[in-house]
């Protein structure tokens, strides 16, 4: 089978083509023949060497995938062969960039009818993590005001589509080209960041969801109002910051479960979400899809890779 690996941690250009043996699934596994894999920033930290997770090298790039299920492994319920399915790869966030892949079964779920492979592919780690920031961490209420930076992204606009269902009032940071886009998702009101600093004109929040980090996170902890919470998938922010400030802050990794998936189908099944798929590239143009996450021009909306094997 073809695979996109590193054998060694560095720019796009580590990328290499291969070709290795279709794996077979150990306990708990699926094996799945790939149809697309989602492109995320994750996997150029992956490819760096910089994610915190500790791969081991050689290693196939990837952790969001489509696929039809080829084979099962031991200890495995609720899939059988020829099911359509997206998830996650695994807890190494690797795997997905192959012609097969062997997804831990507990990281995945049947494919919403409404979508297609590609767009399946794009959805389930972007999706989850904008979940688990709204409900598992900053546990919203309706009625609640929420500041959601970069909304036009991939994980930013399915937070403004899930806090305008919860029945939050959304406030939302995107680039000029983007506000009539963002505006559709449901938010409220959208600040320019390209020409307007947030903090001057925002406050009072009860959540900030912080997907950008940096100075952007820094600058956030100011809108909220006392209590308040921001949520991080950057970075943490020091407890010694969250007292100064009189806030509260949490961070986490995106934890892909069954469940949540089944959660998020049911959504895009009932015509609740909207995906926004950008560019699709082939397998084996991984380095181009990784030049764009690197600040090469790309469409709006995720970047997948359509496997045709």
């Amino acid at each position: 089978m073809k695979a996109e690996r590193v054998l060694q941690f560095g720019p796009p250009n580590v990328i290499s083509n291969d070709d290795l043996p279709r794996p077979t699934p150990a306990a708990g596994q699926l094996l799945v023949r790939v149809k697309a894999a989602g492109v995320g920033p994750w996997d150029a930290l992956v490819r760096e060497g910089k994610s915190g997770l500790h791969q081991q090298l050689p290693l196939i790039l990837g952790s969001e995938l489509s696929g039809i299920v080829a084979a099962i492994g031991a200890e495995v319920s609720g899939f059988k062969a020829g099911d359509e399915v997206y998830g996650a790869t695994n807890e190494q966030f690797t795997g997905a960039y192959a012609e097969y892949a062997l997804p831990v079964a507990r990281m995945m779920a049947q494919k919403p009818k409404t979508l297609n492979f590609i767009e399946a592919a794009s959805a389930p780690v972007v999706t989850v993590t904008a979940w688990q920031m709204l409900f598992d961490y900053a546990h919203v209420a309706a009625g609640q005001t929420v500041l959601i930076h970069g909304a036009a992204g991939n994980v930013g606009a399915y937070a403004v589509q899930l806090a305008k269902q919860a029945g939050l009032h959304v406030v939302a940071t995107a680039a000029s080209a983007d506000l009539d886009y963002v505006r559709g998702l449901g938010a409220e009101r959208v600040v320019d960041y390209q020409t307007e600093r947030f903090e001057e004109s925002v406050a009072g929040m009860d959540v900030v969801l912080d997907p950008v980090g940096g100075d952007t996170q820094q600058r956030s902890l100011r809108v909220l109002k006392p209590g308040g919470i921001l949520v991080s998938v950057v970075s943490p922010v020091p407890e010694t910051t969250q007292k100064h400030y009189g806030v509260r802050a949490a961070f986490f990794y995106v934890e892909v479960t069954t469940a949540r998936l089944n959660q998020i189908t049911e959504l895009f099944d009932s015509g609740k979400l909207i995906t926004d798929v950008g560019t699709v590239l082939p397998l084996e143009e991984a380095r181009i899809a990784h030049e764009m996450l690197g600040g090469a021009p790309h469409k709006r909306g995720k970047i997948v890779l359509s496997i045709a094997a």
